[in-house]
């Protein structure tokens, strides 16, 4: 008979190894007062969480060598998701830095990049197969197929695209670097940290946590007129399903 065969045994070795376990938690940012979720993803690490509109997620690279994939999907209509192309042709840019959105293939801001340490990003290569693999992970936690786990940004390992077309890796900013969004819609957000496509260097550990600030809503993070459009379409849309729910 093993240490395993009766249920006493069982949970007595299930609480063992529980409590042999090191759990290492992201360091929490000074002076906010609700703290919605924090998270330490290792290397070969995925995560899944739904997050409310007006949250700031803060995902930070401590170590100067991780690699977040992030997909997002609006959570009450996934089918609606981070759209890519759109995200670097709407604003007339492929480089992520602050006030660039995140658009959905619906044309609405599902996220705004409000700061930024790092500006080494990547929008262009999408996720590695390893990464691909981990977001498929995540997402079927949250009820979504592989169809569903679209192309991804990349935080923390920059790709620049040279004069002939060329796309170069240009690594990391560093330990201690950090970007910051906020969600507009309700999203889920599903990240892998893996190595990067032309960066094969081994991922380290990738920080994220988020809060509530629904007052940076109200500010004006990008003053460009396709911004605004976006922005004018999201807070349509936001309304159209509060009039829904309410009168259900």
């Amino acid at each position: 008979m093993t240490g395993t065969a009766s249920t006493t045994a069982a949970r007595a070795h299930a609480r063992s190894q529980a409590a042999a376990a090191a759990v290492a938690n992201p360091v929490l940012p000074d002076g906010i007062a609700k703290i919605t979720w924090a998270q330490r993803i290792p290397a070969g690490g995925y995560a899944n969480v739904v997050l409310g509109r007006g949250t700031r997620i803060r995902f930070s690279d401590p170590a100067g060598a991780a690699c977040g994939h992030l997909l997002l999907l609006r959570a009450e209509a996934p089918w609606e998701r981070l759209n890519v192309a759109d995200t670097v042709k709407v604003p007339w840019q492929a480089y992520l830095a602050h006030g660039h959105p995140l658009l959905s293939d619906q044309g609405r801001v599902l996220a705004t990049v409000l700061a930024d340490t790092s500006g080494h990003h990547d929008t262009l290569c999408g996720p590695t197969p390893e990464a691909r693999g981990l977001l498929r992970l995540a997402g079927t936690k949250q009820g979504l197929e592989p169809r569903d786990i679209a192309p991804t940004v990349s935080f923390f390992r920059g790709v620049r695209v040279e004069s002939d077309g060329t796309l170069t890796a240009t690594g990391s900013a560093g330990a201690g670097s950090s970007v910051d969004l906020l969600a507009h819609l309700p999203v889920i957000a599903l990240i892998a940290n893996s190595v990067h496509p032309l960066d094969d260097r081994p991922a380290t550990d990738l920080d994220i946590v988020a809060w509530s600030a629904p007052e940076e809503l109200a500010a004006t993070h990008n003053t460009d007129p396709e911004y605004q459009r976006a922005v004018q379409n999201t807070e349509q849309a936001w309304t159209a399903a509060l009039t829904v729910e309410a009168s259900a």
